[in-house]
């Protein structure tokens, strides 16, 4: 028996071997011959959510396989890339990283068991959204520029809101005061929803919020706004300055991106970035991310895994220099 198990073993070998492929390659080349869990490490609503629907919808179709989505949420989406650290690195589990969950929740605590640079495999870059520098209508200030001069004057005494400890908001904030030396007060919620009602109703002075959430209330009048904090302009206010204009090098956006296990073979991963890619430039697709605020940018795995250096060390030097922990 084990004779002839050796002899169809030798045959499987011949054959790859005649097509000028090694046994690897020949496995490679028949991937994916079953469906694929894509990890979500949030709840099954907001944009992260669409985000990977939207994408795991499309690449289904691109790879013949279903895309399964497995919204895993908790703590600061520690929990979801936990799974995706433990899942056999086979090409068959996916994960939705952002830069709260990949990249600023390992700097701000130190507890978690994975490392972001060495425990997954960058596949692609699928967008971003930049925050809104906003203020309380009735703060007496107008750009970045009046909003560090009035914190200059009242060292400590302006406050900032955020939607909790060490999130993306956050750091965010804490570099700004860093890089316009001043100080305000930080005042945590639960959530970024109680942040903003507050900041409507006047008990906080100023916050950094999603530039597509934060578009309605500026519309409104209910709050202003004074910059944007990313690299690019916002479809929402074409005309509004960027925090950069005034700090220089100063730049935070809510990015996604797609990663695999660390070890997951480099042809999978190859191929899972050039489908992504493909997905990114589908009409259908452009349309629902553009709309929801994001700018789409698809990235090598080189890339992205360069990309997702510079943002682990920018922000553990912000955090360390905040001395932020997680709660």
């Amino acid at each position: 028996m084990k004779a002839e198990i050796r002899r169809m073993m030798g045959g499987c070998w011949l054959v790859a071997g005649l097509l000028g492929l090694s046994p690897g390659l020949a496995q490679a080349q028949s991937y994916p011959s079953r469906p694929l869990a894509m990890i979500i490490p949030n709840a099954p609503s907001g944009s992260t959510d669409l985000v990977g629907r939207t994408v795991g919808d499309k690449l289904a179709g691109e790879l013949g396989q279903p895309v399964v989505i497995d919204n895993q949420p908790g703590a600061m989406g520690a929990i979801g890339l936990q799974s995706l650290v433990r899942a056999k690195p086979d090409g068959y589990t996916l994960g939705l990283g952002t830069i709260g969950t990949i990249a600023i929740n390992p700097v701000v605590n130190p507890k978690l068991t994975w490392d972001p640079l060495a425990d997954f495999a960058p596949i692609s870059m699928i967008g971003s959204t930049p925050f809104a520098l906003i203020a309380n209508a009735s703060l007496p200030v107008e750009t970045v520029a009046d909003l560090i001069e009035l914190a200059k004057t009242k060292p400590g005494q302006l406050t900032y809101a955020t939607g909790g400890v060490g999130g993306s908001q956050h750091v965010g904030m804490e570099m700004l005061l860093q890089m316009g030396g001043i100080e305000m007060l930080h005042v945590p919620y639960k959530g970024s929803g109680p942040a903003l009602i507050d900041l409507i109703g006047g008990h906080v002075d100023v916050m950094i919020e999603p530039a597509v959430s934060a578009a309605a209330h500026v519309k409104e009048g209910t709050v202003k706004i004074l910059a944007l904090t990313g690299s690019e302009t916002s479809p929402e206010f074409p005309d509004v300055p960027l925090v950069s204009d005034t700090l220089a090098g100063y730049d935070i956006s809510a990015w996604f991106a797609l990663f695999a296990p660390a070890g997951t073979d480099a042809e999978s991963v190859k191929l899972l970035s050039e489908k992504t890619g493909r997905v990114l430039e589908m009409p259908d697709v452009v349309q629902i991310l553009t709309r929801a605020g994001f700018h789409i940018s698809s990235s090598t795995p080189e890339e992205l895994g360069d990309f997702l250096k510079n943002e682990v060390d920018k922000w553990e030097k912000v955090v360390k220099a905040a001395g932020i922990k997680a709660e």
